[in-house]
């Protein structure tokens, strides 16, 4: 194949894959240039995860073929893929967090010397040269738990350097990074380009898409709709494009009316670190409440404590003027209260279970005929919220895994409409979801919040949190570092806000 010589590092031809009656992809054609950072788009379940599976061999291809330097490539496994150039940095990071950095850089292939003993001098050597490549200076023997998101990322992309990776797939890297952060990862992919590595970026943020990328690829319903230089195209163009229709703008209108306070929270401080300080705010009935701040500074930890699930050590909540000081989750959910966490995978689903399970689970009361759960009324509670929420899946029975990180998502606020609850609390709700599901989560939450809703939203996102709320509260190291009127604040005042405490 001639595509070696004409600077092309990777090459699909004719990909196309089923599952079932259902194709996913089909017939793909796609060139990755050397030494350049593709930008691959689509919504959720266009095909661009069971792409990435094929290219990897965790899925194998129906038709088609795979060229990496013009030589046809087949692997049999993500392993297989490494130590033949190919490396892949998860939007979930898969670690031993009690393990070293230089432990989770060759676990599985531990470097031995002369005599059969592990050579650790070589290892802490050799990772030491790696992060120097990439800029950074890293403390090899800490245990990864004490390392941030960023820096854990950081750490896989070194572990895909010492494969001598020409190809690098990061997926979301950016989802729980903070602006500072971004602009390290940016540095560090251009630092890669410059050495000849070719990148493939999966993301959602289109801003972040045309700062970064050369070119951009976009997906929809298992077929490549476009392939552009990132100079030659702009956003409309490319939502368009991933979801076949144009959006008028990327937020809808805010046009709920907030009501008297119904939720305070008062001097609010937490037991254990990470600490809340002393925070105190209310919240209107039918207004949607903002939560921004840096990574690190008490926005999870202050829904949490809210929540139950996180231990007070001073402060109160009340809820139409009644003391809600909860002390676990199963109190707030009786009382009215939901919340969508941040780590799905962790603590928001069943990964074993079906679609049914998932959305049914926080409501098992309601779906019992006598004293026994009614199978029926839980598949059409399920079938009603697939409708709603315009998931992507062939029915309730369909398990959890199969899903799209987006339409996982979607299961998870179906799951807590089910309940019709009061306050309504969402820790990056929109995080791994594409703009056309993003737009409908908007609607979604607006239209909530003017039934009278109340709801709190956590967002990394600058012109998310700009764009869907009627007020912002600013978390600055465990502190409330100020509130401001959405409509009179800018990215300025929100950033100096979140440096306050720091």
């Amino acid at each position: 194949m001639s595509d070696a010589k004409d600077g092309v590092v990777l090459s699909i031809r004719g990909m196309s894959k089923s599952f079932g009656r259902n194709r996913v992809l089909d017939h793909i054609n796609l060139d990755l240039k050397r030494g350049s950072i593709m930008g691959l788009m689509g919504e959720n379940g266009a095909g661009k995860s069971t792409m990435m599976k094929c290219l990897f061999g965790t899925y194998q291809k129906d038709e088609g073929k795979i060229y990496l330097n013009g030589k046809e490539i087949s692997f049999s496994g993500p392993k297989d893929a490494l130590e033949n150039g190919i490396a892949m940095v998860h939007q979930e990071l898969n670690q031993c967090l009690e393990r070293s950095v230089t432990d989770n850089l060759f676990l599985g292939r531990y470097p031995t010397n002369s005599a059969g003993i592990v050579d650790e001098g070589g290892m802490k050597k050799k990772a030491a040269e790696l992060f120097r490549r990439l800029g950074m200076t890293v403390n090899l023997s800490q245990p990864m738990r004490n390392m941030s998101v960023s820096q854990r990322q950081m750490c896989e992309i070194a572990k895909a350097m010492s494969y001598n990776a020409q190809v690098i797939v990061l997926d979301e890297p950016t989802s729980s990074l903070t602006v500072q952060e971004v602009a390290k990862l940016f540095e560090m992919m251009r630092m890669l380009k410059e050495q000849g590595i070719s990148l493939i970026y999966i993301s959602h943020k289109m801003d972040e898409i045309f700062e970064i990328c050369d070119e951009i690829s976009v997906l929809r319903d298992g077929n490549l709709v476009m392939t552009k230089a990132t100079r030659d195209t702009n956003m409309n163009e490319l939502i368009t494009a991933m979801v076949g229709r144009s959006l008028e703008s990327r937020f809808p209108t805010v046009d709920n009316t907030p009501g008297k306070p119904i939720l305070s929270v008062q001097h609010l401080s937490t037991k254990f670190a990470p600490h809340l300080q002393d925070v105190t705010f209310d919240v209107r009935e039918g207004e949607i409440f903002g939560l921004y701040g840096l990574v690190g500074a008490g926005r999870t930890e202050l829904l949490e404590t809210i929540f139950g699930v996180r231990t007070r050590a001073a402060g109160r909540v009340y809820f139409k003027d009644r003391l809600m000081n909860f002390n676990s989750a199963k109190e707030a959910i009786e009382h009215g209260f939901a919340m969508i966490t941040e780590e799905r995978k962790a603590n928001g689903l069943f990964l074993k279970c079906d679609l049914t399970f998932n959305t049914t689970i926080a409501s098992l009361e309601q779906y019992k005929t006598g004293l026994a759960l009614s199978n029926p009324k839980m598949v059409k509670a399920t079938s009603k919220e697939i409708k709603t929420m315009r998931t992507k899946c062939m029915g309730p029975d369909d398990m959890i895994t199969s899903l799209s990180g987006g339409n996982q998502q979607k299961v998870i606020f179906g799951k807590w409409l089910e309940r019709d609850p009061q306050i309504f609390m969402m820790d990056e709700p929109t995080r791994g979801i594409d703009v056309g599901a993003k737009y409908e989560i908007y609607e979604l939450i607006i239209k909530m919040a003017k039934q009278g809703k109340t709801i709190i939203v956590v967002s990394s996102e600058m012109p998310e949190i700009l764009g869907i709320t009627n007020r912002i509260g600013v978390m600055s190291n465990g502190y409330l570092s100020g509130i401001v009127n959405t409509a009179e604040t800018d990215q300025e005042e929100l950033l100096r806000l979140s440096a306050k405490y720091l």
